[in-house]
């Protein structure tokens, strides 16, 4: 009877520890279950969340869009009452009235501060900028793909008021002549903007130093008295002096001009002025327009030309970004 007194107590010890192991076994298999089922959850959920914002996104970017058309449209109907109204084009018109960022909803509520309270922050703000205040570069290469010498000269010395050497206006007519030749094999990218006169081998701060002062339109134009800068002005005009081109600026802003003689009038009839290419209206102006809904911003840039009383928007180019918080 000792002796297998031992013997009963191993057959009874040794039944009780296989459940144990299989319990915990079980409760293993379960944690890995309920750990799968959590990341498919997570990764379900993470995926519609994306696809949510996402479809913000888009909604932000497609109302931003709607809303600068809209925005382009009224440029459009002010620069058409303006053809209208006739007469010179100045810094004193409507048009050139800058518009600050203003929150939409304050314009767009029904019944006052309720809706302007909970709509949506869309901020807009924009201006237009007269494009023939700058220096047209389509100037500098004639017809028959020659570089003009007067122009040439007009480009030197706004390279001058910029601090830059005068051969650089040789780099860039050089570069446009070739690049609007008959010869696309070796000619370089045409350039449809200031910015992309890096294509022609210029340096980025010179081309940024010259930005605020040139403008490339699809054709020939003159420069407006009335807008104008006092750089352009003595690019522009030859032989005006800083002095003079402070009068010029100061007595259009008293009172704009209505013509080019009134402008040389000013200067005296003996000036040596020349005033040629000079103009005191425009057909050319470029409308910049910018969204801001939450922390995306749309931006938009549009070159517009005027004939007679009808509008046309020739080029349109719009950028996306985010803000950083």
């Amino acid at each position: 009877m000792t002796r297998d007194a031992p013997r009963l107590q191993r057959r009874r010890v040794t039944p009780a520890r296989r459940p144990a192991r299989q319990r915990g076994a079980a409760l293993l298999v379960a944690m890995l279950v309920v750990t799968l089922v959590a990341t498919l959850a997570a990764g379900m959920i993470w995926q519609q969340w994306r696809a949510v914002q996402v479809e913000v996104a888009e909604r932000a970017r497609l109302q931003s869009a709607w809303i600068l058309q809209g925005a382009l449209d009224w440029v459009r109907l002010i620069l058409r009452e303006d053809a209208r109204s006739g007469g010179p084009d100045h810094l004193g018109e409507p048009w050139a009235v800058p518009l600050a960022e203003a929150r939409l909803s304050t314009f767009l509520a029904v019944d006052g501060e309720h809706h302007a309270d909970t709509g949506p922050e869309a901020f807009m703000s924009g201006r237009i900028h007269d494009a023939q205040a700058r220096l047209n570069l389509r100037n500098l290469v004639d017809t028959e793909g020659k570089v003009d010498a007067a122009q040439l000269r007009m480009l030197q010395r706004l390279c001058q008021a910029g601090g830059l050497p005068a051969s650089l206006a040789e780099q860039i007519a050089a570069g446009l002549r070739d690049a609007w030749g008959e010869d696309p094999g070796t000619a370089p990218l045409a350039p449809r903007r200031v910015d992309e006169l890096r294509w022609l081998g210029l340096d980025a701060s010179a081309v940024a130093r010259l930005a605020p002062w040139l403008v490339l339109l699809p054709t020939p134009t003159p420069v407006n008295l009335n807008t104008a800068p006092r750089e352009v002005l003595m690019a522009a005009l030859e032989g005006l002096d800083g002095g003079s081109a402070e009068r010029l600026v100061q007595a259009r802003d008293r009172d704009p001009f209505r013509s080019v003689e009134q402008a040389k009038a000013l200067l005296g009839a003996d000036t040596e002025v020349r005033f040629d290419g000079a103009a005191v209206s425009s057909q050319f102006f470029v409308v910049e327009a910018r969204i801001r809904l939450d922390d995306r911003v749309l931006e938009e840039r549009s070159l517009v030309q005027r004939v007679d009383r009808d509008v046309v928007t020739l080029q349109r180019e719009r950028v996306n970004t985010v803000l950083t918080r």
